[in-house]
């Protein structure tokens, strides 16, 4: 079973002559035929050009020539990243006709690595959402409980690993639409630093000002794997405003302390949640590094001003764009719209005190981080949720949706790092992560503490019914 070999593995068989591209494609294909009618993980599955990618791959492997570290891999494409001559549709039957005339370098530095892109992936229309529905394919279904989300706006991609469908692929996080997914589906997932992967070609821009908030980020199902994916992805790029040219850099772990915290401020989480979050921080401790409990200063407007930036600024734009048209639209694309118009329309005023305030938190977080240069947290308040489900119990109240998310969006207001691995199953069998967040272009210092996390923790179960 090829298909359940982790991504490092397959690219080592290959390199090895162990395994065929072609083999480990078809692999992937038939494991998509069993189970994905009962998923909905995919909106476009590349056949013919995939086969004939994967062919291309196998002769130069017998010539022993290996195109990089990816050589013959299939991955998956969130469908809000271009492939040249497909529609990128971002989840909206809107831009289902419009077809891309060129590769995003995340699509272009994989190939670049040899991999084979095969499929894009499902998401909420506009990405607007933390479930991946919308009038194109329907919604995608967790494989772990099929009556709950796989989370969005990543969904599609994480449900596709989750279910051996592909061992990797690209993503997006402008509100824990990497990280939510990966915990909602217990996968491994990484939000970089703006800029640290470049996300030129993706729908929406990640231009000023969303790309303060949005980055492109790999997920798969172990953080090895999404270490090599950031190895392979990572790089300056003129084309992205965002981007730096910062070098992979060797983490040094020594002397790390880690703040750590079972909630966001006094905002509760389940039970299961601030189980996996506990056990994490004692296999921390167990490695050697000091863990202490950790409770930000001044944060408490933090997810207010997040929403501003992602809810409220745009939704004029929005909003001007679907006029006339709104019996087109997907309630995942409107839901959260629809609350942004009630709020005052922003004024030029209140844009730059909302700059100058967000600037103003995150040097006080940054200076905090100081002593606690890695945090453990939640990815969310809560696991995979039922579908359309907006209230969820606790064991002190219950809370909402914007709430449950506020472990995750403060850190994409403030352009930090975060890596999601999955470190517990609830009592409903639903997995939960844990996320580790860093300062600011640290992010081999998370994808090493991650492995090193993993490690400890052994072998994660696989979804049941998904072994074949």
């Amino acid at each position: 079973m090829p298909h359940r070999l982790t991504l490092t593995e397959m690219a080592a068989q290959i390199r090895s002559k162990k395994l065929s591209p072609v083999e480990l494609l078809d692999a992937h294909l038939l494991q998509i035929q069993k189970h994905n009618p009962k998923i909905n993980a995919f909106i476009r599955i590349l056949h013919d050009e995939s086969r004939a990618a994967a062919r291309a791959s196998e002769q130069a492997q017998m010539r022993d020539e290996f195109a990089g570290p990816l050589h013959g891999v299939p991955v998956t494409i969130k469908d809000s990243f271009d492939m040249a001559g497909y529609p990128t549709t971002c989840g909206s039957s809107f831009f289902q006709d419009l077809r891309a005339t060129r590769d995003a370098a995340a699509v272009r530095r994989f190939k670049q690595a040899g991999a084979i892109p095969f499929a894009k992936t499902n998401c909420p229309e506009f990405l607007a959402n933390y479930e991946s529905d919308n009038n194109l394919i329907g919604r995608t279904n967790n494989p772990w409980n099929l009556d709950r989300t796989a989370g969005g706006s990543s969904g599609g991609e994480s449900a596709a690993i989750a279910s051996f469908f592909s061992p990797a692929g690209i993503g997006s996080d402008g509100g824990g639409s990497v990280r939510v997914p990966a915990h909602f589906c217990g996968i491994a997932g990484l939000k970089p630093t703006p800029g640290r992967v470049s996300a030129v070609g993706h729908m929406p821009a990640i231009n000023h000002p969303g790309g303060l908030l949005g980055v492109a980020g790999p997920m798969a199902r172990t953080a090895k794997d999404v270490k090599l994916l950031f190895e392979t992805l990572s790089g300056y790029d003129w084309e992205d405003p965002f981007s730096v040219p910062v070098p992979l850099r060797p983490p040094d772990l020594s002397g790390v302390r880690i703040g750590c915290m079972e909630q966001f401020l006094n905002v509760p989480v389940e039970a299961g949640v601030r189980a996996a979050v506990r056990k994490a921080a004692q296999c921390a401790q167990d490695l050697g590094f000091p863990v202490e409990s950790f409770q930000p200063k001044g944060m408490e407007r933090a997810p207010n001003l997040w929403w501003f930036f992602f809810g409220i600024l745009p939704a004029r734009i929005t909003n001007a764009f679907i006029a006339g048209r709104e019996d087109r639209a997907h309630w995942t694309g409107t839901e959260f719209l629809t609350k942004a118009l009630q709020e005052a329309e922003p004024t030029a005023n209140k844009v730059l005190e909302s700059l100058a305030a967000r600037d103003k938190m995150r040097t006080a977080m940054l200076s905090q981080m100081e002593q606690f240069p890695v945090l453990l947290l939640p990815a969310c308040g809560v696991c995979a949720f039922e579908h359309r489900q907006r209230r969820y119990e606790t064991d002190q109240k219950p809370i909402g949706l914007f709430e449950a998310m506020m472990p995750s969006t403060p850190f994409n207001l403030f352009g930090l790092p975060g890596m999601v691995i999955p470190f517990g199953i609830d009592e409903r069998g639903l997995p939960a992560g844990v996320q580790l967040v860093g300062r600011p272009y640290e992010e081999e210092l998370l994808l090493e503490l991650a492995i090193k996390l993993e490690e400890a923790r052994g072998p994660f179960p696989a979804p049941p019914g998904y072994a074949s």
